[in-house]
């Protein structure tokens, strides 16, 4: 059962969307020196497919993107609740935070637009440092991943 802790409309998360974040709790990854350790512990409500649609009735005209921050503990469960966006909300794109160095075998890629992989190792720093280890991919409607990882560090014009 995926339970969330809280959410957010977010700017920074997936370039060039308006994202809901909605923290998952149950972290199973406990990376040294996590800005969020509060989301390890398997508490908070229950996400399941009527609370995801409470919360996207809510802010769906003001997000083009969902985005499904953590969930490594049950990612068959992230997998349904993305799927069900994609079935209920065909226009929303459709994210997953995963602190994961790879993606689990029964991961299906049709049913996101983006995928963040890696641990958080704080000497590596953010998705916008030159070092880190984590990874943005763009997901094609064929399944296929880009990584687009460098769209944090566009300079301003």
């Amino acid at each position: 059962m995926i339970r969330y802790h809280n959410f957010d409309i977010v700017f920074a998360e997936i370039p060039d969307e308006t994202t809901l974040a909605i923290n998952l709790t149950g972290c199973p990854n406990h990376c040294p020196g996590c800005h969020s350790p509060h989301l390890c512990s398997n508490t908070g409500r229950v996400l399941d497919e009527e609370e995801l649609a409470a919360l996207l009735h809510l802010y769906g005209r003001a997000v083009t993107c969902v985005c499904f921050m953590g969930g490594d503990a049950d990612p068959q469960g992230v997998g349904r609740l993305a799927e069900f966006v994609r079935r209920e909300w065909p226009g929303l794109h459709v994210g997953w935070y995963s602190g994961r160095p790879q993606l689990p075998e029964t991961f299906i890629p049709e049913a996101f637009d983006y995928v963040k992989l890696g641990p958080w190792i704080e000497a590596r720093g953010p998705l916008t440092a030159p070092t880190t280890n984590q990874r943005l991919y763009r997901v094609s409607p064929d399944g296929s991943m880009s990584d687009i990882t460098e769209h944090f560090r566009r300079k301003a014009i």
